[in-house]
């Protein structure tokens, strides 16, 4: 076995149900993890030097094929829904043996100690088994990192068993198809099969944390992006894709605490993390300098294409997929924050590309809006950009999280008021879609703008200014901000037709309360009392 400096805990893979017939790697390092992929003909570096790899038939996570044990634990305490599929017990077993009987078979696997939360009081040990060196070259990445010295008393409170070549039967396994992702709270394990997306084991172990920080911690578990400045005053930016999150957490002037998962606790913010997974898709220095700097020797990069004939990469290629990622270490990133725990927040930002042209660059929102809009977690995503195509299409994902939540949403929306209360936070809605028209007519709205809106707020300078109500939405508008034209502050006086907005809005409205019912039986009256007035 290749057992590198640190003592491999044998007998607890055997307790496992491991076989230790493979050559077990252990712990290895990032350089030895990229040469053992390269000799293996799965991968190859790209001319800065970062692993380049291809996930195979996943290029994204599996939603359908993502279930949840249900037993005792479980079965008062999910919110069982399509995101949060139950799964029997038995077939647990049935599927864990047949993975490690697998694995068994393998000539070599690979095994590694990491934990999430960079706050020690939270700290979760997790040991992850990969059937490949680029999956463990992932969680040396996004996972926190032991030390020796930590490393020779570890005792892991989860596991993780990934291997992308092993498939279920669905006839016999309780599974859809022969890929799945299957998360016990009572074994507390992981199982993936089927799939090599690594972005697989980092959300099973964000819905963990989602599952047991609020319930057990009081912890808010958030899917967002956060940075804090010189005055330790912490933002939280939550957002889906498109909206703008990555690149307006990342300023230069602050310190960023994370880009994806975090925790909020009674006094600090920290990263569940210990790395970024970030979107390549046209990435250019120009655009996202830190990612961009980010992909060199140690980065894994995933399914990305090439200029003919060379190993520099195409990021405007989508030959293999539009999502195509890099993982790295967070201190690859410049103005990283480490260990990357801060204060506690005072300003929170719900970004939202709306492509209907409706919602303002930027609006107050009260403690019972706040609570309201986190819960609908809206975006828009445009139809496509081929002529005549000019409806948008309206996306709610429940605290910007929905697929990661095992519990109701309104748990999380309770304890972001509470906090909200307990710590006089400001929530800020911004819009980074469209004004003057909706998509097809009006113009997106400047980026420049948008860091100017985020920055005053940041700076206190929208606290005392005057602010009117828009109306439907009984958002607070601010009516002045230094450096931003007043007229496309409030978006109805952007639009040529006055009425088309008026119309266009109130549609918008009922798409709201319409994916609000779902959750209404959960929530109190005076969330429900913040929804859009038709």
């Amino acid at each position: 076995m290749s057992i590198p400096s640190v003592y491999l805990p044998e007998q607890k893979l055997l307790q496992l149900g491991l076989k230790l017939s493979s050559n077990i790697h252990y712990q290895l390092s990032p350089e030895e993890l990229t040469e053992q992929t390269i000799n293996r003909g799965q991968g190859y570096l790209n001319n800065t030097g970062a692993l380049c790899i291809n996930t195979g038939k996943f290029t994204g996570r599996s939603p359908k094929d993502k279930f949840i044990v249900q037993d005792e634990v479980t079965k008062d305490t999910v919110h069982w829904n399509e995101f949060n599929q139950a799964i029997d017990e038995k077939y647990f077993h049935i599927l864990y043996k047949k993975m490690m009987d697998y694995l068994g078979t393998k000539d070599e696997i690979w095994v590694r100690d990491s934990y999430v939360c960079a706050d020690k009081n939270y700290r979760l040990n997790i040991r992850v088994v990969n059937e490949n060196a680029w999956s463990n070259l992932f969680a040396y990445n996004l996972f926190l990192r032991p030390t020796d010295e930590e490393l020779e008393s570890f005792e892991p409170d989860w596991h993780i068993i990934q291997a992308p070549s092993f498939f279920a039967n669905p006839e016999t396994d309780g599974v859809n198809n022969s890929n799945f992702a299957i998360v016990s709270f009572t074994h507390k394990m992981i199982l993936i099969g089927g799939s090599g997306y690594t972005g697989e084991m980092k959300k099973g172990i964000f819905t963990v944390l989602n599952y047991l920080l609020p319930q057990q911690k009081n912890v808010l578990s958030m899917h967002c992006s956060a940075n804090v400045g010189e005055a330790a005053d912490v933002a939280v930016f939550f957002g889906l894709s498109g909206t703008g999150k990555t690149t307006l957490s990342a300023d230069p002037s602050r310190k960023l605490i994370g880009d994806d998962e975090h925790g909020w606790d009674h006094d600090s913010v920290f990263n569940f993390e210990g790395g970024c997974y970030a979107k390549c898709i046209d990435l250019t220095e120009e655009k996202e300098p830190e990612i961009f700097r980010a992909i060199k020797p140690g980065a894994l990069v995933e399914n990305v294409g090439f200029y003919n004939g060379s190993n520099e990469i195409d990021f405007a290629n989508k030959s293999i997929t539009e999502n195509t990622r890099v993982s790295y270490p967070l201190h690859y990133i410049s103005n990283a924050l480490e260990p990357a725990v801060a204060g506690l927040p005072k300003n929170i930002f719900f970004l939202t590309c709306d492509a209907t042209g409706v919602l303002p660059p930027i609006s107050r929102l009260t403690k019972e809006q706040a609570m309201y809009q986190f819960i609908s977690g809206y975006t828009a995503k445009v139809a496509g950009t081929e002529a005549g195509v000019t409806e948008p299409k309206s996306t709610f994902s429940a605290c910007f999280g929905a697929p990661f939540l095992p519990l109701h949403p309104a748990k999380y929306a309770e304890l972001l008021g509470k906090k909200m209360n307990a710590h006089n936070v400001h929530v800020w809605l911004v819009n980074t879609g469209w004004t003057g028209g909706c998509y097809g007519v009006g113009s997106r709205i400047k980026l420049s703008y948008t860091r100017a809106l985020i920055t005053a707020a940041l700076n206190g300078k929208l606290n005392d200014v005057a602010y009117e109500n828009m109306p439907v939405f009984n958002l607070a508008i601010p009516t002045t901000c230094e450096g931003i034209p007043a007229e496309i502050l409030n978006p109805r006086n952007t639009w040529t037709d006055k009425a088309a907005y008026d119309a266009k809005a109130i549609a918008l409205a009922e798409q709201f309360t319409t994916n609000f019912k779902k959750y209404a039986s959960g929530c109190s009256e005076d969330i429900l009392a913040a929804s859009p007035q038709v």
